[in-house]
């Protein structure tokens, strides 16, 4: 998978790196890893995202304010997180959405801004990425009661079903899949079907590979602090899914994501 591999969910802010930040960016080229795409969750990390993709060729930037932190958003915010959306680097807007299984927001705020911020991108022509949890349904009745998307976006960190799957592709969105592909089944009982049997019956072209660092490391390194070059894992496991090889996968994972973010046809 050389110079292939395409993280589209990454928080190198995170104080996690602290210590090794610089070093696992000069890594990339070893660890045949094309491009990452840095996340902010509310206005400072979405600055360090920023600072980052400015560092290095090999880094985007999406801006934006998480479900769980929109209980601080404001119009001020939002005015500087649209400034911040201006700079060449940044490529989306995100991570935005609902998450209804911590309530961390009072859900009408979280409603509310995820609204305000999925305008605000419709009206840059820039792709979403969206964060739902325990709140597909609700996200996906939002985002159907608007005629279309054109820059389209992605369903981070996707746990559903097919059905649902589906529901997002027919909006234009792509499906990201990350750690949790890799694994018991037993991890997500709640579901008819495993992440597995839901990446197999979906069309590659549609997927986007990530790791959600420093959260959510696949296996066989779960338990470890989770960072890009862990993406080859969910890489592998994907690309069984889909009786692809792993190769094969991960250059088509490419150009899906490079389609969305980047602009580039292929």
């Amino acid at each position: 998978m050389t110079s292939h591999l395409v993280d589209t969910h990454t928080h190198l802010w995170d104080k996690r790196f602290d210590h090794d930040r610089e070093a696992r960016m000069r890594s990339f080229d070893e660890e045949g890893i094309a491009w990452v795409l840095e996340v902010g969750v509310d206005l400072p990390t979405s600055r360090k995202s920023l600072i980052l993709a400015e560092s290095s060729p090999q880094v985007y930037a999406a801006v934006g304010v998480h479900p769980h932190d929109v209980k601080e958003l404001d119009r001020d915010h939002l005015q500087l997180l649209k400034e911040l959306a201006r700079n060449g680097r940044c490529v989306a807007v995100g991570e935005i959405g609902l998450d209804f299984y911590r309530d961390l927001s009072p859900r009408p705020l979280q409603i509310k801004w995820f609204t305000e911020q999925l305008e605000w991108a419709l009206s840059i022509q820039k792709p979403v990425i969206l964060h739902v949890r325990q709140a597909y349904e609700e996200v996906l009745t939002i985002l159907e009661g608007y005629p279309a998307f054109p820059a389209g976006g992605v369903v981070h960190c996707f746990q559903s079903d097919q059905r649902t799957a589906e529901r997002f592709i027919a909006l234009g969105f792509y499906v990201g899949i990350g750690g949790p592909i890799t694994y018991s089944p037993k991890n997500n009982p709640e579901l008819k079907q495993t992440l597995y049997e839901v990446v197999a019956n979906l069309p590659l072209e549609r997927i986007l590979g990530e790791t959600d660092c420093p959260y959510l490391t696949p296996n066989p390194v779960r338990g470890k602090r989770n960072e890009p070059a862990f993406v080859k894992y969910t890489v592998e496991r994907i690309a069984a899914a889909v009786n692809r090889t792993p190769e094969e996968t991960a250059i088509q994972l490419r150009r899906n994501a490079e389609r969305l973010f980047l602009g580039k046809n292929g």
